[in-house]
């Protein structure tokens, strides 16, 4: 049996190509919608993809999927689980999709894979026993490829639906199906060795291992969640709710597009290089969206377009752009101008986008805006020394204020000053600078209104990266800030 976990580190996600050697056919589980990787590795492998799966409706990612089904003419496997409202409406009707129920199996070649319905961090979600051979009758010591259900040291979070979707009153239930499902692993073979969906860094549990993989011994012996789902539901539904991290603001429109059926994407976008002429236009546009990708934000304080959102490409990028960045037409108001009522806009609403981007970032910059469906936005993107060259040349630019810690204390006593404190809830329950506000930076778009127009905002986190973001956020909807650019001392 062929084998591989294919990582993107900048979403700590994990798809998993399995194959059968012997007939050169292969599935991929969990796929993001970029799904060239994918058919390359199996090309190089010999192997062909037929079929594609899938654990759940995903809130972190565009699927692959429907990608592979309609564009590559693969089988899709996907959850019939978790009632009506937890249906695949893309899938619905097709005779190339088959849905599965809990114990349901289908073949790669000899390679079986057996359904497993493991509700909790969704109603559908389904993981998959991987086992070497079509004779076996059962699961055994196969793997078990387990979505959002088990992470390395974690649980997959059952408040999302709740959280990011909007869903009423369905974080206490879906806690409650998690905790039946993990009574589960109690009655697994101790040395089933489970491959996870995500890794450190992952909005999809709070409290992710790197480990690639894990076996239900080890988390038995070490998942703090498992610990407390020893000692009865009401223990692990107050644990497992406890301390969750804010999702970031892009995961209820991914929701819905994966249930809907994601756009169909083709061949990556390949955006055009703008010249001086194209950013002067952008300085000026109020529906376009310049996104800054230079990795020393020091650079971006000395100088960036006017009304730029700062995000560099690294584990916090898809968090960033997709919580602050949707396409215009979204019911949003456009640019940073106050709506009829009063309301700041609560996103940036935009009609294009272009990255200021170093050329060797460009293409991982827009697969990752390709896996959370921002890519046709894209209208260009020019290089950190383009930028400069624009600058020199006398181009409308614009500046952030930066200080450390130590000056942060002395504003915090002006009482014409606001400390913006964007961590997490938890981390500002544990410690907090006096008399300051938190909004954690994720959630800034629809929390707008809490923020004084009248005062400066010194903005601060923990080391300065997701301050920079919010600042370069709340700089465009009009507010007056600094940013603190400086390891926090409390």
């Amino acid at each position: 049996m062929f084998f591989k976990q294919v990582v993107d580190d900048l979403l700590a996600q994990r798809a998993y190509l399995v194959g059968c050697e012997a007939t050169g056919e292969a599935v991929v589980v969990d796929p993001e919608r970029d799904v060239d990787r994918y058919l390359e590795i199996a090309s190089g492998a010999g192997l062909r993809i037929v079929a594609a799966a899938e654990t759940h409706i995903h809130a972190d990612f565009l699927s692959g999927c429907r990608e592979l089904v309609e564009r590559h003419g693969c089988a899709g496997y996907l959850s019939a689980e978790g009632g009506e409202d937890w249906q695949y409406e893309w899938a619905r009707g097709r005779a190339d999709v088959t849905l599965l129920r809990d114990g349901d199996t289908f073949l790669i070649g000899r390679v079986r894979v057996r359904a497993r319905h493991t509700p909790g961090h969704t109603p559908e979600h389904v993981s998959f026993a991987i086992s070497d051979g079509a004779g076996s009758d059962g699961d055994g010591e196969a793997d078990m490829l387990s979505g959002d259900f088990v992470f390395a040291g974690d649980l997959g979070r059952p408040d999302l639906l709740e959280s990011a979707a909007g869903v009423a009153g369905a974080m206490a239930p879906s806690a409650k199906l998690l905790y039946r499902s993990a009574l589960g692993l109690f009655d697994m073979p101790a040395g089933r060795r489970i491959w996870p969906g995500h890794g450190a860094g992952s909005a999809c549990g709070k409290a992710l291992g790197s480990a690639p993989s894990t076996t239900v011994a080890e988390e038995r012996s070490g998942n703090a969640a498992l610990a407390a789902a020893q000692h009865g539901e009401d223990a692990f539904v107050s644990f497992i709710l406890d301390g969750q991290p804010e999702p970031p603001g892009y995961f209820g429109r991914m929701k819905r597009q994966n249930r809907a059926g994601p756009p169909l994407l083709g061949r990556l976008p390949r955006p055009p290089r703008l010249g001086s002429s194209g950013l002067a236009r952008l300085a000026k546009a109020s529906d376009g969206l310049v996104v800054d990708l230079r990795p020393d934000r020091r650079a971006f304080y000395a100088g960036h377009l006017p009304s730029s959102i700062y995000a560099p490409l690294n584990k916090s990028f898809a968090a960033v752009v997709g919580s602050y960045a949707v396409p215009l037409g979204n019911g949003l108001p456009s640019g940073p101008a106050a709506d009829s009522g009063g309301r700041r806009a609560s996103r940036v609403s935009a009609a294009e986008m272009a990255l200021v981007c170093p050329p060797a970032d460009l293409e991982e910059a827009v697969r990752v805006l390709a896996r959370i469906g921002l890519e046709e936005l894209l209208c260009g993107w020019c290089s950190p020394d383009d930028l400069d060259a624009y600058a020199d040349a006398g181009g409308r630019m614009a500046s952030t204020d930066a200080i450390g810690f130590d000056e942060l204390l002395q504003r915090s006593r002006d009482p014409n000053t606001q400390v913006v404190d964007v961590r997490g809830a938890a981390e500002h329950a544990r410690a907090a600078v006096e008399g300051s506000c938190n909004i954690p930076h994720t959630q800034l778009p629809r929390r707008l209104d809490e923020l004084p127009a009248d005062k400066e905002l010194v903005v601060h986190c923990m080391s300065g990266a997701r301050a920079s973001a919010a600042a370069s956020f709340l700089a465009r909807h009009g507010f007056r800030v600094v940013a603190v650019n400086d390891l926090l001392r409390l």
